[in-house]
């Protein structure tokens, strides 16, 4: 965590002001017995003033400071919070660095007053591209941007990277600025927490924030994550167990299996088995199944029929041999071998 106290640091500072800009800087940025943060708009209310008079009085108490001798007090701690934004590539996201200093709410809003009043730190504000994030080099941080902009223009919109493979090619976008600094996986992770490009979802895994494969938007798309996690078919049942478990989210069994049915992601491989359709599993009964074996290949034997089949649907090998028998759509020839029916 950090060494420095927060709350006594800006309690220290905030009473050299006059009563009404105290009042401002602590409902400003959440230092009362309340953690929230109000709004111009609402403290004008308050005192019956426009927004941007309670903005002025804002920016005159943040100079003030500055300029008083109380200022001295934040030294130290601004030079512990610069350590931790170098450690971590000289840009980091404010959410998270804040959440790495402290677990407390208001203990975080007292910190980001002092990151605001200090001299040493230049917060760059929300965009399309990237979420709020503190700087102490403009130049790291300028770099960090096109990194990660590099790294987006080579990912497709369904693409699902593992954090291993996604860190990898960060390093490979940031090879002139890597040999400057050892680029650690840790500041990778953070730098693409700055990022509102690319996110990852529950299973560590990485691609466009705008994929569901990355925000899943409903129990389809968690069953698509989780079957392709497990890497084999899965029952319906331990899909919605594992929904359950991986995301959080209460997955009925029939609600998933529902879904599973309507989905052309999925494809029924065995009596309540689902595979995707991706891996290569045909759609249909095992009649059908074996039909398209023998129309790909001609005449087979039982054994090779019978391997063949396996590979397209979990089911036992009678139930094979069971619809082999059917001669309304299969025959065996003099050889042994097995074909489709003339009809």
């Amino acid at each position: 965590m950090i060494s420095f106290k927060p709350k006594q640091i800006t309690k220290k500072m905030i009473v050299v002001l006059p009563k009404r800009n105290q009042d401002v800087i602590l409902q400003r940025f959440g230092l009362g017995d309340f953690p929230k943060r109000r709004t111009l708009e609402a403290i004008g209310k308050n005192y019956n003033i426009t927004r941007e008079r309670v903005r002025q009085l804002e920016n005159f108490s943040l100079d003030y400071i500055r300029k008083h001798d109380v200022y001295s007090l934040v030294k130290e701690a601004a030079e512990e919070m610069k350590k931790r934004i170098e450690e971590r590539g000289g840009i980091i996201s404010e959410e998270e660095f804040l959440n790495s200093l402290s677990k407390d709410e208001q203990t975080r809003n007292h910190i980001h007053f002092l990151l605001v009043v200090a001299d040493e730190f230049e917060k760059m504000k929300e965009s399309d591209e990237f979420s709020a994030r503190w700087i102490v080099d403009s130049e790291k941080a300028e770099n960090v941007h096109s990194i990660l902009r590099n790294l987006s223009g080579q990912i497709k919109q369904d693409d699902i990277i593992p954090e291993n493979e996604i860190i990898a090619q960060m390093k490979k976008h940031a090879s002139e600025f890597a040999a400057k600094q050892n680029l650690r996986d840790e500041i990778i992770r953070s730098w693409l927490n700055i990022s509102k490009v690319v996110d990852k979802n529950a299973l560590n895994e990485w691609g466009f924030a705008s994929s569901t494969n990355i925000r899943p938007h409903g129990m389809r798309d968690y069953a698509f994550l989780v079957i392709r996690k497990h890497g084999s078919p899965m029952h319906f049942k331990e899909v919605s167990e594992k929904i359950t478990s991986l995301f959080s989210k209460r997955a009925h069994p029939a609600t998933v299996h529902n879904e599973l049915i309507k989905d052309k992601r999925f494809v029924l491989v065995g009596r309540g088995l689902y595979a995707l359709n991706d891996w290569g599993y045909g759609s249909g009964t095992v009649r059908d199944v074996i039909k398209n074996i023998l129309k790909s290949t001609g005449p087979i034997t039982k054994e090779d029929l019978i391997n063949r089949a396996l590979k397209e649907r979990y089911v036992k090998e009678n139930t094979i041999l069971v619809n082999l028998q059917n001669r309304k759509y299969f025959n065996r020839n003099k050889d042994g071998k097995y074909a489709v029916a003339r009809t």
